[in-house]
């Protein structure tokens, strides 16, 4: 399809998504969440595609719904109808990402390049791991417009931070920066503005380098492992560990480490 919300670029086995509405801080549009969506399947299904970077244009990673959107205009937040016209508002909108991502088991990696706001803090905390320009911003301002999380930043944020600190930046609305993200471990790390794209880019190439089925496997074991018992991980690490052994890339390692040469991981 063509995009004209966000950009979609592959190169060296990267593929990245920049959201394109500048001018509204990427805040959400119809076509914006679809072509997210679109964007996200199409990397996950694509063989040439080894990991995906998420960013935004201009000076906003993304700010969520677009509270300057008129009644008609909003399909997120649907102010003015009633419960039964929005019983789906954010199933069949905001909620097509998170859907999408149930589905990528490639690494997804955001380049936080401005402020990250509401829902778009919750986009953010979807992905895997966070590098953020020194510019950043973040808040989880649904409260100071009167709103509770509606993009699973209840259910991601005390995961990442804890309850009592995510507790905290939901009652109060706080804004602050990338250090303060920083230091409560919601971020990996903090770079310089300018250096941002090419410092994201370095580390996702060590991730694009390594082999893919394994670095997809230990993702789903990650995951998953959340909601198992400690016995039913252990299966669950058994029964990837059967895949990755029958792999050539199990036999690549090997060989390159006793050769003392680069490995050639293959995805095969």
């Amino acid at each position: 399809m063509d995009y004209e919300a966000i950009l979609y670029d592959v190169e060296d086995r990267i593929a990245t998504i920049t959201l394109n509405r500048p001018e509204r801080m990427n805040s959400f549009s119809d076509a914006l969440l679809h072509e997210w969506e679109h964007a996200i399947r199409r990397a996950a299904e694509d063989e040439g595609v080894r990991a995906v970077i998420i960013t935004g244009a201009g000076r906003a990673f993304c700010a969520g719904a677009d509270l300057r959107a008129s009644g008609d205009e909003d399909t997120v937040l649907m102010q003015g109808k009633n419960a039964g016209e929005r019983r789906n508002s954010l199933r069949y909108s905001v909620h097509r990402v998170p859907q999408a991502l149930q589905y990528l088991d490639k690494p997804y990696i955001a380049a936080i390049n401005g402020a990250a706001v509401g829902a778009g803090m919750d986009m953010a905390s979807m992905t895997d791991i966070r590098i953020a320009s020194d510019q950043a911003r973040f808040g989880m301002s649904y409260v100071n417009v009167g709103l509770v999380p509606g993009d699973g930043g209840a259910w991601l944020l005390p995961r990442l931070i804890g309850v009592q600190k995510a507790l905290d930046l939901m009652w109060r609305g706080e804004i602050f920066d990338a250090n303060k993200a920083l230091e409560m471990g919601y971020l990996m790390k903090v770079v310089p503005h300018e250096s941002l794209m090419a410092e994201t880019r370095a580390y996702v190439q060590q991730l694009v380098d390594g082999p893919p089925i394994a670095i997809q496997l230990t993702k789903r074991l990650v995951y998953r492992s959340e909601s198992l018992s400690f016995a039913e991980a252990l299966e669950a690490a058994q029964a990837a560990m059967t895949i990755v052994q029958s792999t050539e890339d199990s036999l690549e390692g090997p060989a390159a480490f006793r050769e003392k040469r680069k490995a050639n991981f293959q995805g095969r």
